[in-house]
């Protein structure tokens, strides 16, 4: 039986997490998100998320936008490979609203477990 959960586990939740993601990442990329991939160790994926209050100013949008990702990679974690990704928001993220903001998550996600399967 596949398992749903979003455990600690699967978090990225250091600097030194963070880190390697930066340097020679596979990206998929929109207007709204970018999000950065790097190969792990460790047979699962994990995901950190950046949405800057300089990108977007109310907390409660920021708030949202990370609920709508994390649950998206919840239920999508079993497609995408072992890998770590950093999200990170872009101006104009807070105008989508929770559907189309799922839609597009969900093609980032289908774009970047392509990408990571060729490199």
């Amino acid at each position: 039986m596949v398992r749903y959960t979003y455990s600690r586990e699967q978090r990225l939740l250091t600097p030194g997490d963070f880190k390697p993601v930066f340097a020679n990442p596979v990206r998929a990329a929109s207007p709204q998100l970018t999000l950065l991939a790097v190969p792990n160790e460790l047979g699962h994926p994990r995901i950190g998320l950046t949405i800057a209050k300089k990108q977007v100013k109310k907390a409660c949008q920021r708030n949202r936008i990370k609920r709508i990702v994390r649950d998206s990679f919840r239920l999508h974690q079993h497609d995408i490979p072992a890998v770590d990704i950093v999200v990170i928001g872009k101006k104009g993220v807070e105008l989508l609203d929770n559907a189309a903001l799922h839609k597009l998550v969900d093609k980032l996600w289908r774009k970047l477990s392509r990408r990571c399967n060729e490199s």
